[in-house]
């Protein structure tokens, strides 16, 4: 950190690395949309980001309840991070609930910025407060700033035609524009926004723009804050980048996916937390030749996807982990007929409704044997946000090239989670065509490639090309129904031997760090960040600490056991109760060692820290 004093009169200001800010208040006070706009100058400005939102599960909670707070952490950086943050460096509270809910992430000495105005007994009240924690001495901790927000902010739209509850709904504006100045951020895309966001409501526009330029002169004239911070800008590979959300890349991997296969992209959904923002994405792209649907219900969304792939289009089905139940007979009908389909599931917190808008990897073993019988499917698992378009492509890729259903796991950290995201260029990105059968004199339903075991893709209506379809077991080559014993066996060797034989068209395992050695770290999904930052700051101690991530999970890479064998123990963090672990022991006869927790949240850097120091101490 270094301090700078200008050479003109005004504060302090001292440069960071690093800052983590959470934005906290009721969910009708507008923090996600406060943190996103944040999140979006901070990209333009050119700092490595990482974002988590948290927001409640229900519509509308009680106004100034506990379980109505809804927050935003952002973390933004002059160099590379991987995580939104273990702590925040700052808290922007809105009402007591949303100061009870988070200071207790807040570390001693960290800002605290409070809306005073929100602190009447009424709020107290609802938030269970004993005593007004602006004045029993709780907070004496933390640098506590008391700004009357909603009083400044009403100030600030005088004049204009507007009811009161209309002028408070702007008052997270003030709150943002009051950060800005602090983080020497520019207004510029924020005020441009409005203007886009508001332009057929000329008085909301103005009202909102009022109210971002009072809280950010509002920093800039009071005394109450001695000094300003700057975060330069990080050093990123050279390209075109745009801030992305996990979701928002999953519905571009998908649209480029059906680009570079040639064919109409077709999705069949149902409406569910946190998978509905890839039917929204994707219900914008009709002019690409995208067909979206939304279902009565997830049986029939699947369904439709099926009958979609086999009418040859690219077909793409989406759910989380309740619904996902819901589809899995149809998945294992897509595992017999042998049509490319991609299953997305966008896991939370279960079972059963669980904690919707929450985190977690509890749908693996789900997704892998959720079905009846033997019925493999590949499995892919995007790290990052950004990593989602990629895996969208690769889901793909091997649900064409292999004629069989993908699972595509993603969970809410990704899908609301944002990053930096470099564009990549159309001539980088692997062409994904595959011909349909059109010979009439050679076809056979189940005539396999050679090479991937995978039958010929044949579209209804091709004059010769007549064949039977459905969940009954179908002869070998000839596709008649048949009720052969050794048919069966030899069916259902064919298509595990298709998935297993997947192994070798994939990227190996990478590792991170040592090539072997005391410890690695073995991971998957959205746990990428924290575990990859563990490291790099174990192996900056010295400490001989690997870190490798599976994208693919049904099939391993074909170097997996090799990879794990090279390391005298193997630690598994999962925000489930070990489902990783579980595979890895049984695959491999390898004790892996699982940390897990399911608290809805993601993990911190520093337990991983201290789970792999605990490890390494018991081998020394």
């Amino acid at each position: 950190m270094t301090t700078i004093q200008p050479a003109e009169l005004g504060p302090d200001v001292q440069e960071l690395e690093r800052v983590t800010i959470r934005f906290a208040g009721d969910s009708g006070d507008g923090m996600q949309l406060t943190g996103t706009q944040f999140t979006r100058t901070a990209a333009v400005f050119g700092n490595d980001i990482s974002t988590l939102p948290d927001f409640p599960a229900e519509i509308r909670a009680p106004a100034g309840s506990l379980p109505g707070v809804s927050g935003f952490q952002i973390s933004f950086s002059s160099s590379d991070i991987h995580t939104p943050g273990d702590q925040p460096d700052v808290l922007v509270a809105m009402n007591p609930a949303a100061l009870k809910t988070n200071v207790g992430d807040l570390p001693a000495g960290g800002a605290l910025i409070i809306n005073s105005d929100a602190f009447t007994q009424s709020n107290l009240n609802k938030a269970a407060y004993a005593s007004n924690p602006l004045t029993d001495g709780s907070l004496r901790s933390y640098r506590v700033f008391e700004i009357p927000i909603s009083t400044l902010n009403t100030r600030s739209l005088e004049g204009l035609e507007m009811t009161s509850k209309q002028m408070d709904l702007t008052k997270n504006f003030f709150a943002l524009g009051l950060m800005f100045w602090l983080y020497e951020r520019s207004m510029d895309p924020t005020l441009s926004w409005i203007d886009d966001k508001f332009s057929a409501r000329p008085v909301i526009a103005e009202a909102n723009k009022r109210a971002l330029k009072a809280g950010y002169a509002y920093g800039e004239t009071t005394e109450a804050f001695h000094t300003h911070y700057r975060v330069k800008p990080a050093r990123l590979a050279p390209g075109t980048y745009r801030n992305i959300t996990g979701n928002e890349a999953t519905a571009l991997g998908f649209l480029a996916a059906s680009k570079l296969a040639g064919r109409d992209l077709f999705y069949g959904s149902y409406p569910i937390t946190p998978a509905s923002d890839i039917l929204h994405q994707l219900s914008g792209y009709k002019a690409f030749g995208v067909k979206t649907f939304q279902a009565e219900d997830e049986i029939a969304a699947i369904g439709a996807a099926i009958g979609a792939s086999y009418g040859g289009a690219l077909a793409l089905t989406a759910s989380s982990g309740p619904g996902i139940a819901l589809k899995s007979e149809a998945m294992g009908l897509a595992v017999m007929v042998e049509l490319p389909l991609v299953v997305v599931d966008v896991q939370r917190a279960g079972p059963s409704t669980g904690m919707p808008t929450k985190i977690e990897q509890g749908d693996l073993l789900q997704v892998m044997y959720g079905r009846n019988s033997d019925s493999p499917m590949p499995l892919v698992a995007p790290a990052t946000p950004g990593e989602c378009f990629e895996l969208a492509i690769e889901a793909c890729r091997l649900a064409l090239k292999y004629m069989t259903p993908v699972a595509y796991l993603s969970d809410a950290f990704l899908a609301t989670g944002s990053e930096p995201w470099r564009i990549p260029d159309i001539g980088d990105l692997p062409s994904l065509v595959v011909g349909n059968a059109t010979d009439a004199a050679t076809f056979r339903p189940y005539q396999r490639d050679p090479d991937t075991l995978a039958r010929p893709w044949a579209i209804p209506g091709t004059p010769g090309l007549e064949h039977r379809i459905g969940g009954l077991e179908k002869a070998d080559v000839i596709g008649n129904v048949s009720y052969d014993p050794d048919n069966h066996h030899r069916m259902m060797t064919l298509r595990a031997a298709k998935v297993a034989g997947i192994a070798d068209d994939i990227p190996p395992l990478e590792v991170f760090g040592p090539d072997r050695g005391d410890l690695l770290i073995l991971g998957w999904g959205s746990t990428y960040g924290a575990i990859r930052s563990a490291v790099e700051r174990l192996n900056a101690d010295g400490k001989a600490v690997a870190h490798a991530h599976l994208r693919h999970l049904n099939p391993f890479p074909a170097n997996t056991e090799t990879v794990l064998r090279s390391y005298r123990r193997i630690l598994v963090p999962e925000v489930n109760l070990g489902q990783l672990s579980l595979l890895i022991r049984a695959r491999y006869l390898i004790d892996a060692i699982g940390y897990n927790r399911v608290r809805g949240k993601p993990f911190r850097i520093v337990e991983i820290i201290e789970e792999a120091d605990r490890l390494l101490a018991e081998n020394r």
